[in-house]
């Protein structure tokens, strides 16, 4: 689900990966600001490439007030020899059996 997301991202179908994103998220965001806040991942993929090989898989605990979150962090396959990788483009989720985007971004080191 996250890698297809984020395909989907890198392709710039913004709608499909829009339809991805949960319920909860899309009611709070319209697509015209997602796809502003997607293109920054789309242009990384124009330089980059848009092939993306699973870089760590992971969880962030919950404090009480805000619930634990699951998430994949990729890195584009030109970069995989490098380590750390210059840029991982990183997808959030509920759990290991969500079908819907809670979150994404992208960490530049």
């Amino acid at each position: 689900m996250a890698r297809r997301f984020l395909l989907d991202v890198l392709r710039a179908d913004y709608p499909a990966a829009y339809r991805r994103l949960a319920p909860e998220v899309r009611a709070g965001v319209g697509l015209p600001a997602f796809g502003a806040a997607a293109r920054p991942l789309w242009q990384q993929g124009q330089v980059r490439g848009a092939h993306v090989e699973l870089y760590q898989i992971g969880t962030r605990l919950g404090d009480g007030r805000v619930p634990g979150q699951w998430f994949c962090r990729f890195a584009f396959a030109r970069d995989s020899a490098l380590r750390p990788p210059p840029v991982l483009l990183e997808v959030t989720f509920r759990d290991t059996a969500a079908r819907a985007v809670l979150g994404f971004g992208m960490r530049q080191r």
